[in-house]
C-alpha cells in the first residue's frame, strides 16, 4: 500500500485489522522497519488523537516524525493552477507539497471542508493535489470528505468486543452548537458496509448523506426504531448534504441516553472525540460502562501503526 486515503485503497480490511491487532500485543516488533526513515505530518487544522496517535505509531515502527501545523507555521498556500499570485497566497502547493516530498518518506496530511461549495469539497482539490505533487506515499489524517484512519480503529474496537458475527451497528445524528463535516459519518459508513455488518443510520429529515456513502445501510428519521436491538451506537454529528453546510435543526432530543440505552442490546456507545458532554453525549453514558470513546482513542495507535506498517513495506521491496 502506497496511498491511503479510503477504504478502496486497502485490498484486505480483515487483514488490516488483524495486523493491527497483533502490533497491539507486540507495538515493537517492526521498529528496524522505519529506521533512518522519515514521516512527515502536516496539518491544516487543529488535531489531538490523530496527531499524537500517529506519532506514537510511527516512533514504535523506527521512523523519525517532523510535524508541521502549516495554517499557522506556513505560508499562506494557493492551490489555483495559472494564475498570477499577487494575492495573499505566498507559495503554490506544487512547490509546497514537492518539497515536503524531499524530506519525508511517508507524508501524512490532514485538510476540512469549507462546508460553503459541497462541489469544491467533494472534489478534494487540495488532498488530492497534495498527493500529486508530494511525490511520496501519503496517509490520509481526516480530508474533506473522509476520516479513514477513525474509522479502521473504530472497525478494530468492534472487532475486538463484538459478540456475534454480524452484529447490528448504528450510525446516529447527534445535536451540535455549530455545522461539523461529513466526513467521520461517511467514512465510517463505508467501512461498516464493507464490514458487511447489520448497519443502520438514523438522522432527522434533511440530513441524509451521499449515496455513495450510505450504499447498502438501512436508513430512518426513527431513532427509536433504529437503536432497537443495537450492539454498537455510533454518535456524531453532521451538517446536511442536500442543504449543504447546513444546520437545519438541532433538536435535543436525539441525544443518546442511559434511557435510549435501554432500547439496545446493552450497545456500546462510540464517538471519536473531541465530545460535547451533554449535548451529543449525556454524561452518563460517557462516564458509565457502555463507553468506548477511549477503546477507540486507544486504537488509533494501531490502526495508523499497521497503515504506517503496509506502507513502509511496500516501499522496501525491491
Amino acid at each position: 500500500m502506497k496511498l491511503f486515503t479510503s477504504i478502496y485503497d486497502v485490498s484486505d480490511i480483515h487483514q488490516l485489522v488483524s495486523d493491527a491487532i497483533s502490533l497491539k500485543k507486540s507495538p515493537f516488533a517492526n521498529e528496524q522497519l522505519g529506521k533512518h526513515k522519515t514521516l512527515g505530518l502536516i496539518f491544516l487544522n487543529p488535531s489531538l488523537r490523530t496527531r499524537l496517535s500517529t506519532q506514537k505509531a510511527a516512533l514504535n515502527l523506527g521512523l523519525q516524525v517532523m510535524v508541521m501545523n502549516l495554517d499557522k507555521e506556513g505560508w499562506a498556500v494557493e492551490t489555483q493552477d495559472g494564475i498570477i499570485m499577487n494575492g495573499t497566497t505566498v507559495e503554490h502547493i506544487r512547490e509546497a507539497a514537492g518539497v515536503m516530498g524531499q524530506y519525508c518518506d511517508i507524508i501524512g496530511f490532514r485538510s476540512f471542508p469549507s462546508l460553503l461549495n459541497r462541489e469544491e469539497d467533494y472534489s478534494e482539490e487540495i488532498f488530492n493535489k497534495f498527493v500529486k505533487f508530494c511525490g511520496v506515499p501519503v496517509v490520509s489524517l481526516e480530508s474533506a470528505t473522509r476520516h479513514p484512519l477513525q474509522s479502521l480503529a473504530d472497525l478494530i474496537t468492534i472487532e475486538e468486543l463484538k459478540k456475534t458475527e454480524k452484529p447490528k451497528v448504528v450510525l446516529t445524528w447527534a445535536p451540535h452548537v455549530k455545522p461539523l463535516p461529513q466526513a467521520v459519518a461517511n467514512s465510517f459508513a463505508e467501512w461498516m458496509n464493507k464490514a458487511d455488518y447489520d448497519f443502520v443510520i438514523t438522522h432527522p429529515e434533511g440530513y441524509d448523506l451521499a449515496p455513495e456513502f450510505v450504499g447498502k445501510a438501512r436508513v430512518t428519521n426513527n431513532q427509536d426504531e433504529a437503536l432497537a436491538g443495537a450492539d454498537f451506537v455510533y454518535v456524531k454529528n453532521w451538517s446536511s448534504y442536500t442543504d449543504y453546510g447546513k444546520m437545519l435543526i438541532n433538536d435535543d432530543s436525539w441525544m443518546m441516553t442511559n434511557e435510549k440505552l435501554k432500547l439496545t442490546n446493552n450497545a456500546g456507545v462510540m464517538h471519536c472525540l473531541p465530545v460535547r458532554r451533554g449535548l451529543e453525549l449525556s454524561h452518563e453514558i460517557l462516564d458509565g460502562p457502555n463507553s468506548l470513546v477511549l477503546n477507540q482513542a486507544n486504537n488509533r495507535v494501531w490502526a495508523a501503526q499497521a497503515v504506517l506498517k503496509s506502507i513502509l513495506e511496500s516501499i522496501c521491496l525491491p
